[in-house]
């Protein structure tokens, strides 16, 4: 597996290479250096190596080219010697880019599989992180993502309207798995705490920082959220190239005692932080990218029992109905504030709501046919 990621934090590459050694494979997975120095590690039978370059997360476009091109070549060298030395049978490159595909290249050339995971269609995102693009460019981006799809053997797809929209490009249905990612946690995890009269009431949001996806929405709401709701707090876990505009935000508004920004969480640390919290948000806003997105926070608060307030975007909607979150209008702060306060006034909303979005991770679970990565695999062989 080759992903140009911070691999503690990330619960979906994680699960996927963790459940993959639990079904009997042997996994190596290739990433970016977290440190000053690239090291190897071993992490729940997963092999771990780091290659000598760091992610970038600020907002220059060529710092971003650079960086992948740099992780993308370091991953094509580190990928072939694997093969040769390992017998790897399938390489598996998780977006973005597209084109880190390319990197197993040498080994598809000799009969390895190759699959290509698009958490994000690139087209799209470039366009809500940097704003409208040139035709040219669009153009560009979507002939990467097709070149990119027909090298790969398999394309996984993590919800069926960004299928829709790899299709609708010209992409074969046929090579195209639909796989969503389910947190591990699941079969252990207790109901969160129920908020009593006299507390707190306590707010999470996880994840990365990003404008795009509403965090300043989020505070803003906050603002009013604390003169509504006794002990209302707002958690925000995470990092990204926004953070500091966040907490300049948080400190104009005068709301440093009612904020509370935390670092990362290592992903299997993570369930045992959200269980502490009342209610989870999602804000993002409303764009080409975030309607393909079903944020990987909302399966984990959906999972843990913790009642979801979301907006109302094209594929959230398409396996959320009104009884299983609460939604609100995007980019709407007057919907957002009334959608918090409507839940925390009715405690039997709060309490019924998770138990009735149970029935979504029964539907969609991702480790049984024919939504599974396992039956991907066993088709693969």
């Amino acid at each position: 597996m080759i992903a140009y990621t911070q691999y503690l934090i990330d619960g979906r590459v994680r699960l996927e290479a963790e459940s993959l050694v639990r079904w009997g494979y042997q996994v190596f997975f290739l990433v970016p250096k977290a440190g000053d120095k690239p090291t190897s590690f071993e992490l729940c039978g997963v092999k771990v190596q780091e290659l000598n370059t760091r992610q970038y997360n600020g907002k220059s476009k060529l710092r971003y080219a650079l960086s992948y091109l740099l992780f993308s070549v370091l991953a094509f060298v580190t990928c072939t010697r694997l093969w040769m030395r390992e017998r790897i049978g399938v390489v598996h490159v998780h977006n973005m880019p597209d084109f880190l595909v390319f990197a197993g290249l040498i080994p598809r050339l000799f009969g390895c599989k190759l699959i290509l995971d698009v958490h994000d269609t690139m087209p799209e995102t470039y366009g809500a992180k940097f704003g409208v693009a040139p035709r040219l460019l669009v153009f560009l981006l979507r002939c990467e993502e097709r070149v990119s799809c027909w090298l790969a053997h398999r394309i996984i797809a993590v919800n069926h309207v960004q299928r829709e929209a790899l299709t609708s490009r010209g992409i074969p249905a046929g090579k195209i798995a639909t796989v969503i990612t389910m947190p591990a946690f699941m079969a252990s995890s207790r109901p969160s705490h129920e908020h009593q009269n006299g507390q707190t009431f306590k707010m999470v949001n996880h994840g990365t920082m990003a404008k795009r996806l509403g965090i300043d929405l989020i505070v803003t709401a906050a603002a009013r959220l604390v003169h509504e709701i006794p002990g209302f707090e707002l958690h925000i876990i995470g990092a990204g190239d926004d953070r500091d505009e966040f907490v300049r935000l948080v400190q104009s508004l005068g709301l440093v005692s009612h904020v509370h920004f935390h670092p990362c969480v290592p992903w299997d640390k993570l369930a045992e932080r959200l269980e502490m919290m009342d209610v989870g948000i999602i804000g993002n806003r409303a764009n080409v990218a975030t309607h393909l997105m079903l944020p990987l926070k909302l399966i984990d608060y959906v999972t843990l029992g913790i009642p979801a307030i979301a907006p109302r975007l094209k594929t959230i909607e398409y396996y959320f109905g009104p009884d299983l979150v609460t939604f609100y209008e995007p980019e709407n702060i007057d919907s957002m504030v009334t959608a918090v306060v409507s839940l925390y006034r009715d405690t039997q909303r709060r309490q019924r709501q998770p138990h009735i979005a149970k029935s979504f991770l029964e539907k969609y679970r991702w480790d049984n046919p024919p939504n599974g990565l396992k039956e991907l695999y066993d088709h693969l062989s």
